[in-house]
């Protein structure tokens, strides 16, 4: 893999480390760690073809005493979604006075239909899909581009359908804008995150 970027997160103690090569579309894989709501490593490996248009999702995210896999295809314009749990999340939940999570995966893998992009939660990453695939960083500020998302909540691996907005900024930066929260974006050359306020701020990145 050509590029390396790591992200510091902000709005928990934990990491993301990525490595990609973007000569053709997208083939990345990461790792984040993360303390909140329990301690989870998530492993995750993201495919998205020239057009930058996501087809496959595969993430595992595993905390003590329990694991949960999804998996993410798009072909032929619909999505199908596969899940795997071991131990109990829910019971890792609880000893921490966390709420419980919801179902790994989804019942009505039809409502994806509409999302040409994947947006694993809390992971920078994923915010350079739809900004690569719209093009935004060649736009005139004030451009806006709403789209629908499959979502993968982490560490409950629950998908579901989001509305997200990007709009163009000046220095070809975006504002980021999904049920309620909104965050201007620091991005780099090639549409990927330097600084996500309040979420997570890249630290070191490699050519």
């Amino acid at each position: 893999m050509p590029k390396s970027f790591l992200w510091a997160l902000t709005d928990a103690f934990g990491t993301d480390h990525v490595l990609l090569d973007d000569r053709r579309g997208l083939a990345a894989r990461g790792t984040a760690i993360s303390a909140t709501p329990v301690p989870y490593t998530c492993r995750y490996e993201v495919v998205a073809e020239e057009t930058w248009a996501t087809t496959r999702l595969e993430v595992s995210v595993e905390g003590s005493g329990w694991l949960r896999t999804a998996r993410l295809e798009r072909a032929a314009g619909r999505w199908h979604v596969s899940t795997a749990e071991q131990g109990d999340l829910d019971a890792a939940l609880a000893a921490a006075d966390q709420p419980a999570g919801s179902l790994p995966g989804t019942e009505e893998p039809a409502r994806l239909d509409a999302a040409l992009d994947v947006d694993l939660s809390s992971s920078p990453l994923f915010n350079a899909l739809p900004v690569n695939r719209l093009g935004l960083q060649d736009a005139v500020p004030g451009t806006t581009r709403h789209i629908t998302v499959a979502w993968v909540l982490v560490p409950s691996l629950m998908v579901v359908p989001t509305e997200q907005t990007y709009t163009v900024l000046e220095g070809g930066n975006v504002r980021f804008a999904s049920e309620g929260f909104s965050a201007d974006l620091q991005l780099d050359a090639d549409g990927y995150v330097i600084n996500y306020p309040g979420v997570a701020k890249r630290v070191d990145s490699l050519p």
